[in-house]
């Protein structure tokens, strides 16, 4: 008896010991028969805010500093910001902007105005860094300027002079005035975002009186480089909501629908953060645990249901979709680590941030229809952030890897994807154990990105194309130990991207994905 016991220890023992079975395959079948909207590659915009660290110390340095710059703009960022192909950068603000007066960051840096930026803890703005400054950055980074003008505190003289100043090719006192200042050449202006936020900090203002003044700034507030406007004009985007409610939709909507050949908007831009318990911003950005890492991914997946309100909306006037509705503010916004200034919007970047954004360009991509640009808040040192700076150091964040890890979707056709994603369920809160979307790229490849929510398991998958068998596949995942794992500048490649296994049999691919995980495949047919 006492052998069979011990038999009976020894053979629990060696089976608690094993490995846990793998879950049932699931199966993912991409259509390529189907192919849906392109996925513009404006969806992968930045937003560069005078707030905090974002533009001194993160962007701009100065050209006197020891940190390597070239006229005064950092070269590690630079260059690490080229590998994202960043489409289009969102500046001044954000909240800044409709305080921000242009005239103030021109000319000779030392005879520029110190000023109060009140909008982010009053702290002194040199001004060191403007109009000439943003758009040499944008020229070294190789993206497209989105300006926002000031509505709140600014007059439509004002915002007119400034587009004079960076878009005038002909010889007006303004142009003239550019080329004194070094820039003979006049600018070319992607997107015109025309107020920020009026509903809030840009003036509280009600949606009738925002659509009073967007159709006097939208007429006389313009770009003066014949060249572009006849090759690829500048896009005007109109101030729209932050709250999933729709009044604000509808109001600048029907205005649009009824507008003149004097005046004319081509995008609505909406606003929504994850902040998964309400403001103000409380979920820690390092050391959190499974509560705040399941309620922050289940907050962001709201997104899809905030665009579906405000479609429907923009459908009933707009049914060709000629009217963008623009996400130019979006990102896990996270309580400021102990110690910053908490109105520099300081937090740290982990996995679950890289996971919050694959499942916000996913969601993107399902609306690429409507939805064609997009930036995220913000790009250095603030909020949800590509990049880290502190003096001379700098490392690249989660985020920052899922947006180089998507770079093939830039401007790549949408194809549908169908699966049985599961479910993953903690104290009560049950999120999608997968999300996945697919593409082909402009290449002509098929990609296909897969994220595992999962923060525990990993997830046997097998995918293949509808009548085209795959030949030969790559795969990225970017993964980490733990759900709070970050890069830090003691240890900057905690959160890499590496490659992993995929097997290419019969047409179709099979690959394990790692828990907590985003992976990318590229197939070759």
């Amino acid at each position: 008896m006492q052998g069979k016991l011990q038999f009976g220890i020894g053979l629990l023992a060696t089976i608690l010991s094993l490995p846990a079975l793998a879950a049932d395959t699931v199966h993912i079948t991409i259509d390529a028969a189907k192919p849906g909207a392109q996925i513009n590659r404006n969806i992968f915009g930045q937003f560069a805010e005078n707030l905090g660290h974002g533009l001194y110390g993160g962007i701009w340095v100065g050209p006197d500093s020891s940190i390597p710059n070239t006229r005064g703009i950092r070269k590690d960022v630079v260059d690490a910001l080229r590998e994202l192909h960043v489409p289009n950068v969102r500046w001044p603000g954000g909240c800044f902007a409709d305080q921000y007066h242009w005239r103030d960051g021109i000319g000779p840096r030392d005879k520029r105005p110190a000023t109060v930026n009140s909008a982010w803890g009053d702290v002194i703005d040199t001004n060191a860094f403007g109009t000439d400054e943003f758009m040499d950055f944008i020229q070294q980074i190789g993206s497209t300027p989105y300006v926002s003008i000031n509505i709140g505190s600014g007059t439509v003289q004002e915002a007119h002079d400034w587009l004079e100043y960076m878009t005038a090719a002909a010889p007006t006192a303004l142009a003239k005035e550019r080329a004194a200042n070094g820039h003979p050449d006049p600018y070319k202006i992607g997107f015109l975002g025309i107020g920020n936020e009026s509903w809030d900090c840009g003036g509280a203002m009600t949606p009738d009186y925002y659509v009073s003044l967007m159709k006097v700034y939208s007429r006389f507030v313009a770009n003066m480089n014949p060249a572009q406007r006849a090759q690829d004009p500048m896009l005007k985007i109109a101030v729209g909501p932050g709250t999933p409610e729709t009044a604000w939709t509808e109001a600048v909507m029907q205005a649009w629908k009824k507008h003149t050949w004097s005046w004319d908007i081509n995008g609505l831009s909406l606003h929504w953060y994850t902040v998964p318990n309400g403001w103000p911003p409380s979920t820690n950005s390092e050391k959190f645990g499974l509560d705040d890492y399941v309620k922050g991914l289940h907050t962001t997946l709201f997104m899809d249901e905030f665009l579906r309100k405000q479609e429907a909306v923009m459908d009933k006037y707009d049914p060709a979709k000629k009217v963008t509705l623009t996400v130019d503010e979006w990102g896990a916004w996270h309580a400021p680590l102990p110690g910053t200034n908490p109105a520099f919007l300081i937090q740290q970047n982990s996995i679950r941030d890289a996971i919050l954004a694959s499942l916000n360009l996913n969601i993107f991509a399902r609306h690429a229809d409507r939805v064609r640009m997009a930036n995220i808040a913000q790009m250095v040192n603030v909020l949800q952030s590509m990049i880290l700076t502190d003096q001379q150091k700098m490392i690249l964040t989660p985020t920052y890897y899922v947006f180089k890890m998507y770079v093939p979707f830039q401007n790549a056709t949408f194809l549908p994807v169908t699966l049985d994603a599961g479910s993953y369920t903690h104290n009560g809160v049950t999120l999608p154990r997968l999300d996945a979307i697919a593409a082909k790229a402009v290449d002509g490849k098929f990609l296909l990105a897969i994220t595992n929510l999962d923060p525990e398991s990993a997830v046997d998958v097998d995918a293949g194309l509808t009548g085209t068998p795959a030949k030969a596949a790559h795969a990225e995942t970017l993964t980490a130990p733990a759900i709070d794992s970050v890069n830090s500048f003691a240890s900057p490649d905690s959160v890499v991207p590496k490659s992993s296994a995929v097997q290419v049999q019969g047409g179709k691919l099979s690959l394990q994905l790692a828990p907590r995980s985003i992976t990318v495949v590229s197939i070759e047919q």
